[in-house]
């Protein structure tokens, strides 16, 4: 038998928003995947807010603990999406897939679907922008050892011929063959010489090399498609120094932005803790200091979490871009049920077909849930 809840729609939602009179504020319910999802998203939303729309997030299912983009998208929403019922999800590889799966598509093509365009909600936490403001809130000092933004522009250089690879054989079947994990091993940061990053970048250039003339034997078809590949990615907004942010969000978060600050905010504690030693006066006033500074200082994976510095990167606004058009086509008076194709490519210019490899629609189910996870 149908469940009550699933009869609530866009529609029903507007019907509500009626009720509230002409000078009543709209609602928008904002469904999202996870509870990590609601307090970004909330973050994302509350300044498009005005005298006439307000937005409400929530999970898709309050029937279980399920979570996950195919839970906010078509296991429980599906249809039911509209202008006044938006999902709200990462983009994971789903935006570079542009459609060859099911998931992408609906990601790609729904006007009513927003995404992160970069990976997920971590790689905006990872933004290299923000890791010195994430130093100082960990660690309290605002010394500066270490150049965050130039490190991770040059590491996004060298990782991008390969990350173009690890995307082409999802696009075209090879994903069991190099998939994101496999990727995640060559381009993660086990050993990271701070004096002397260069050697670090020149360490992971060397591994990146060969695991591409290894992946040039291994799909000799690649030739001809690797080039349009790539410069397709560039046509959708990627960059090569911007690589990190469209990489797996935890392999970034878990084994190379987090150990990369990890180091770094260890020199600068015990930079703090030798300066209270220095200046104290007696041992009491030195235990007491010390104390009160461990006290107040944090881990980085929490600061990293805490922190809404990202909100000046650009695919950031881009996302805020995309709803704000939303809210403008409300104030024009589109019906609910728009021409999805037009609209889409308004708010995520992304309605282009692509050609791809003989043989990729029968493993479209399979490469849905990789892309997915």
């Amino acid at each position: 038998m149908k469940r009550l809840n699933q009869n609530i729609n866009s529609a029903y939602i507007e019907a509500m928003n009626r009720l509230g009179g002409k000078q009543g504020r709209k609602r928008i319910v904002a469904y999202v995947e996870s509870y990590d999802d609601v307090f970004f998203w909330s973050n994302l939303l509350r300044p498009l807010e005005d005298g006439k729309y307000q937005f409400e997030v929530m999970l898709p299912s309050r029937t279980s603990l399920c979570k996950g983009k195919k839970i906010a998208l078509a296991n429980e929403l599906g249809d039911r999406l509209g202008r006044c019922m938006i999902a709200c999800v990462d983009a994971d590889y789903d935006y570079l897939m542009q459609g060859c799966t099911p998931t992408s598509a609906e990601v790609c093509r729904n006007p009513y679907v927003f995404h992160t365009y970069v990976y997920a909600i971590e790689n905006f936490q990872c933004f290299a922008p923000a890791l010195q403001s994430v130093c100082v809130m960990a660690t309290l000092n605002d010394h500066r050892l270490f150049d965050f933004e130039g490190f991770m522009r040059q590491y996004s250089e060298v990782v991008w011929p390969l990350f173009v690879w690890n995307v082409w054989c999802y696009r075209y079947g090879g994903y069991k063959q190099f998939s994101m994990l496999d990727f995640y091993h060559v381009v993660q940061l086990s050993q990271i010489n701070y004096y002397h990053p260069e050697q670090t970048l020149d360490r992971l250039r060397h591994l990146v090399n060969g695991k591409i003339a290894r992946l040039q034997k291994q799909f000799p078809q690649g030739r001809k498609t690797y080039k349009p590949l790539r410069d397709e990615l560039l046509g959708l907004g990627l960059k090569p120094q911007d690589t990190y942010l469209y990489m797996r969000g935890h392999d970034l978060f878990d084994g190379v932005v987090a150990p990369l600050l990890g180091g770094v905010c260890e020199m600068l504690r015990r930079e703090r803790e030798r300066e209270i030693r220095k200046l104290a006066e007696h041992a009491v006033q030195m235990q007491n200091e010390l104390s009160a500074y461990q006290h107040a200082t944090a881990t980085v994976e929490e600061m990293l979490r805490k922190h809404t510095a990202y909100t000046e990167c650009e695919q950031y606004r881009r996302v805020q871009a995309d709803i704000s058009h939303l809210l403008g086509l409300l104030d024009g008076g589109q019906p609910d049920h728009a021409d999805s194709a037009q609209t889409a490519e308004q708010h995520a210019e992304v309605g282009r077909e692509q050609a791809h490899g003989d043989g990729q629609q029968d493993d479209a189910e399979k490469l849905a849930e990789q892309v997915d996870g």
